[in-house]
C-alpha cells in the first residue's frame, strides 16, 4: 500500500505539472495531500506535517540562495562576467575555443544561476561565431555544458543547495567534491563532445549580429575573476582550514566566516566595492539589480518549498523508513539509485530542480540505513536529474530556437550534451567514491 500511495503522489505531480501545467509548488502541496490520504494519516495532522514541511526545507537555504541570486545579479551587471568571458577566449585562442568556452561556461557558473546565465551567455556565444565563423553549435554546446554542470553539482545553487541541507552534509566539501567531478565531466560533454557537432551548420542568428563597439566600462581582468570566484575560495578555504590543528579561537573564527551565508554576503559587499566602483554602477542601480535577482529565484524557492511537504508526509507516515527497507534491499549501489530515481523523475517532469528534490526525499533514509556518502549522494543525483532533457524541458525549447535547430539536430546535439554531463557525472562519482 505504500509503494502504490506513493506511486499515485508521484503520479499527480507529473499530470499536473506535465499536463496541466499547475505551477510546481502547488503540484508538490497537492501531491502531499494525496499521499498523505492514501498512507492514512489524521486528517488534524495533514496541515502541520505540510506546513512543518515547507519550514524545515526553506528555512536554512533561503539566505543563501536568495544572497547566492544577488551576488550572481552583480557579476552579471557589473560586466565581470563579459570580461571573464572575453579574456578566457584571448588567452586560449581561436584554436582550443571549444576549451575557452567551456571554461567560461563553468566559472561564470559558479556564481550564475542557470537561467540568468543561459540568457547572458548566448548573445556572447554569436558574438564568438561571427567573429571566428564557426558552427553555432559547436561554439555553444561547450560553454552550456559547464553552466549546466555549475547548476547541478555546485552549490550555492538551489537545488545542490537544498540537497547539502536535507541530507545534513558539509557545504564545503559537497563544493570540493563537485568540483573533482564537475571538471573531467565537462572536459568530456563540453569540448571533446562539440568537436563531432562541426557539421551542424545553422545561420548566425541576426538578433545577435555584432553592433558597433559601445563605451560601456567594463571591471578589470582580476577584479572580475577575484570577486566571481570569492565564495569558491573562502568555502573551500575554510573547509580545508578545518582539517588542520588551529586553535579553538581560530577555528571558531574560520567557522564563520566560511559559513556560505557569510561567504555569500562578504562576496556582496567585496564586489559592490570592487565592481561597483570601477564600473561607476551607483548604489541604487545595484539595489535594483537585487531586487530583481529576488523575484527571479522566488518560483525556485517555492518548488524547494513544495519539495518539502512531500517529504515531511513520508516521515510522518513512516512510509520513510518503508521505502528505505525497499530500496536498500534492490541489488543497486545507493548512489546508482539515487542518480537513476532523479533520472526517471527527471524524464518525466523535465525540471532538474524538482526532479533532484523529488529524488532526494525517496533516497533520504536509504543514506542513514547505507552509510552511503552524503555528499557524493548529492552528486550522484545531481547528474541524474540532469538526464535525458527533451521536449518537457524549457532548456530544450530555449536551445532550440536561440540556435534555430530542427528537432533532430537538437536531440543530436542539446540532449545528448545533457546525457553525456548526468552519465558521466555518475561515473566519475563511482569513481571518488572508492578513495573517499
Amino acid at each position: 500500500m505504500i509503494w502504490l500511495s506513493i506511486g499515485v503522489a508521484i503520479a499527480v505531480l507529473v499530470v499536473l505539472v506535465v499536463t496541466v501545467r499547475t505551477p510546481p509548488f502547488i503540484a508538490f502541496v497537492i501531491s502531499a495531500l494525496v499521499a498523505a490520504l492514501f498512507l492514512g494519516i489524521p486528517l488534524a495532522q495533514v496541515p502541520g506535517a505540510i506546513e512543518k514541511g515547507i519550514g524545515d526545507m526553506i528555512g536554512p537555504i533561503v539566505v543563501i540562495v536568495v544572497l547566492g541570486a544577488m551576488f550572481g545579479k552583480l557579476i552579471a551587471d557589473s560586466g565581470a562576467a563579459q570580461r571573464i568571458a572575453d579574456s578566457l577566449i584571448g588567452l586560449f585562442g581561436q584554436p582550443r575555443l571549444p576549451l575557452a568556452m567551456a571554461t567560461t561556461g563553468f566559472l561564470v557558473g559558479i556564481p550564475l544561476f542557470y537561467n540568468v546565465g543561459f540568457v547572458l551567455m548566448v548573445p556572447l556565444i554569436f558574438s564568438v561565431v561571427y567573429r571566428a565563423k564557426l558552427p553555432a553549435v559547436h561554439v555553444g554546446i561547450p560553454l552550456l555544458a559547464g553552466l549546466s554542470i555549475a547548476h547541478g553539482f555546485l552549490p550555492p545553487h538551489p537545488s545542490p543547495t537544498a540537497l547539502v541541507t536535507q541530507f545534513g552534509t558539509d557545504i564545503g566539501l559537497t563544493l570540493i567534491y563537485g568540483l573533482i567531478v564537475g571538471i573531467p565531466t565537462l572536459a568530456i560533454a563540453g569540448p571533446l563532445f562539440a568537436m563531432t557537432l562541426k557539421r551542424i551548420e545553422t545561420p548566425p542568428s541576426a538578433l545577435f549580429a555584432p553592433e558597433p563597439e559601445t563605451s560601456r566600462m567594463l571591471p578589470g581582468t582580476f577584479a572580475s575573476f577575484a570577486c566571481a570566484l570569492l565564495p569558491v575560495v573562502l568555502i573551500a578555504g575554510a573547509t580545508a582550514a578545518g582539517y588542520l590543528p588551529l586553535p579553538p579561537a581560530t577555528k571558531a573564527m574560520v567557522a564563520f566566516v566560511g559559513n556560505p551565508s557569510i561567504v555569500l554576503l562578504l562576496s556582496i559587499l567585496v564586489g559592490m566595492a570592487a565592481l561597483g566602483r570601477a564600473t561607476g554602477m551607483t548604489t541604487a542601480r545595484m539595489m535594483e539589480g537585487f531586487t530583481a535577482a529576488i523575484r527571479d529565484i522566488a518560483p525556485i524557492l517555492l518548488v524547494i518549498a513544495g519539495a518539502g511537504a512531500l517529504k515531511q508526509v513520508l516521515i510522518v507516515s513512516g512510509a520513510d523508513k518503508t521505502l528505505a527497507a525497499g530500496l536498500t534491499d534492490l541489488p543497486i549501489p545507493p548512489l546508482v539509485l539515487g542518480w537513476l530515481l532523479a533520472c526517471v523523475i527527471r524524464i518525466a517532469l523535465g525540471s532538474a530542480t524538482v526532479a533532484g528534490l523529488t529524488a532526494a526525499g525517496l533516497i533520504q533514509p536509504v543514506i542513514a540505513t547505507t552509510g552511503v556518502n552524503a555528499s557524493l549522494m548529492v552528486l550522484a543525483i545531481g547528474a541524474g536529474s540532469l538526464m535525458c532533457s527533451h521536449v518537457n524541458d524549457s532548456g530544450f525549447w530555449m536551445f532550440k530556437e536561440y540556435f534555430g535547430l530542427s528537432l533532430r539536430d537538437t536531440f543530436r546535439s542539446w540532449s545528448l550534451m545533457e546525457t553525456l554531463v548526468g552519465t558521466f557525472g555518475l561515473i566519475f562519482v563511482l569513481i571518488l567514491n572508492l578513495f573517499v
